[in-house]
């Protein structure tokens, strides 16, 4: 945790310094959107106006911050490619990556990787966007994902960032959750690379070590083994989507506190009786749907009229971070999850 704050105050430090160098060179300084929680929900909710948030908050995050982040420009480089229209913000979030992959071995300080966690989260958010848009592998996303192998622990994990920030930047199961994600959405039939059949025998390994330590990593653990054999039952993905349906809430949605139990950075507890979140409802409605149950489910159909209820005005769908009362960054994740599971119910 304290050398977490190190990085937090160090990363303050830089911007602070950004800012006033594009000050005195005249440019507009980018500024995230407030994620607040008294925002007003929209009369009619509108794709179109997700896209416009989800592209200003990821451009800015990566304009301004020069990093990705498990809650806002990775989730959206998975969900913005399917609403189409104006994909410059997209394709300049894309190309970032596709830099930082490039120039990993530049022999240049600034260009290596920042930790084993740049790579892993890097690799499999590109194969996870190939997959769901291009369905074909960009070498670029291969080079990362054969480099991300080199780094796997005799375990089947990886070194995940651990900052105390759950769910996504908490354990290293996510890490090896999110890469088995990756995995089975990579196209061209990459799972059968040579690269690649070592490591997934590590990590369905780690997954029969190390049970799934909240609902919230189950239901990930479920999108997985849709695509790769070994991972879960078909006793365990019936019994995980009952479980789901079990902490559906009365108005349709679902609450990511009901999904774990955790201590988030700022010490809160766990607020289980916290209301419905975008996050939350977009990841279980979307995860159903991958995992075969129908549009027209009535769980399904609930939790798609309740996104369709409750968009913000800025085109966000709300998510009160169960980490600090500061941010609510995990507004962006479960922006980007809400379209998704929109998208799927089409």
């Amino acid at each position: 945790m304290k050398h977490c704050n190190r990085l937090v105050l160090i990363c303050v430090v830089f911007l602070l310094r950004l800012a006033s160098a594009s000050a005195q060179e005249g440019k507009p300084e980018i500024k995230l959107l407030i994620n607040a929680p008294d925002e007003p929900i929209v009369k009619t909710m509108s794709l179109a106006k997700a896209a416009e948030f989800l592209d200003h908050q990821s451009r800015a995050w990566t304009q301004v911050k020069k990093c990705g982040t498990c809650h806002t420009n990775l989730p959206y480089l998975t969900a913005r490619g399917q609403l189409g229209g104006d994909l410059t913000a997209f394709q300049e979030v894309r190309g970032f990556f596709e830099k930082r992959i490039a120039n990993w071995d530049s022999g240049k300080k600034e260009d290596r990787p920042k930790r084993d966690t740049e790579v892993i989260a890097t690799a499999a958010t590109l194969a996870i966007q190939d997959g769901l848009t291009t369905g074909k592998l960009h070498p670029l996303t291969r080079k990362a994902l054969d480099r991300m192998w080199t780094l796997q622990q005799d375990n089947g994990a990886w070194d995940w960032l651990k900052c105390g920030w759950p769910p996504l930047e908490h354990d290293d199961y996510y890490g090896v959750v999110y890469v088995a994600v990756a995995v089975g959405l990579a196209p061209d039939k990459y799972a059968e690379t040579e690269q690649a059949k070592e490591g997934l025998d590590g990590f369905r390994k780690y997954f029969r070590n190390n049970p799934p330590p909240s609902l919230h990593h189950k239901a990930m653990l479920l999108w997985a083994a849709q695509k790769i054999d070994g991972l879960m039952s078909a006793k365990l993905k019936k019994s995980t989507i009952q479980e789901l349906r079990a902490v559906q809430k009365a108005d349709g949605g679902w609450s990511l506190p009901m999904l774990g139990d955790w201590v988030g950075y700022d010490e809160r507890p766990n607020d289980r009786l916290a209301p419905s979140d975008g996050y939350a409802t977009g990841l279980v409605v979307y995860v159903m749907r991958q995992a075969g149950v129908p549009a027209d489910d009535e769980a399904i159909r609930k939790g798609i009229a309740w996104l369709k209820g409750n968009q913000r005005a800025s085109g966000a769908w709300f998510t009160h971070s169960i980490n600090t009362d500061r941010y609510h960054f995990l507004s962006h994740a479960g922006t980007a999850y809400a379209v998704l599971a929109l998208k799927a119910c089409e």
